[in-house]
């Protein structure tokens, strides 16, 4: 394709196709802060009971319930595996196993 099929395609009002999942580091920068939050508190090991719902209202100012409505979201949107691959997708596979056992 050259110079100005690209232009012309890009320029097609018809087009509302979002492009930003083409370009990884776009997705990813376009992450809210606290959906970055949530990603990494998910990378982060906690001690022991508790302690993990307690980081959430304490440095994310929600509630576990929400928390976890949050992020179950997260890990279907396509910035969030661009941001974290890793962890999105280990979360995803524990949330499947999960289903697959019920």
């Amino acid at each position: 394709m050259n110079q100005d099929e690209d232009r012309d395609r890009d320029m097609d009002p018809d087009r509302d196709e979002d492009q930003s999942h083409d370009r990884p580091e776009a997705a990813a920068a376009s992450l809210a802060d606290r959906e970055q939050a949530i990603l990494a508190l998910e990378r982060r090991g906690f001690p022991g009971p508790g302690a993990k719902e307690r980081a959430i209202r304490e440095e994310l100012g929600l509630a576990p319930v929400r928390y976890y409505q949050l992020l179950n979201a997260l890990l279907d949107d396509r910035r969030a595996l661009a941001h974290d691959p890793v962890t999105v997708n280990r979360l995803r596979r524990v949330r499947e196993a999960r289903r697959a056992e019920r």
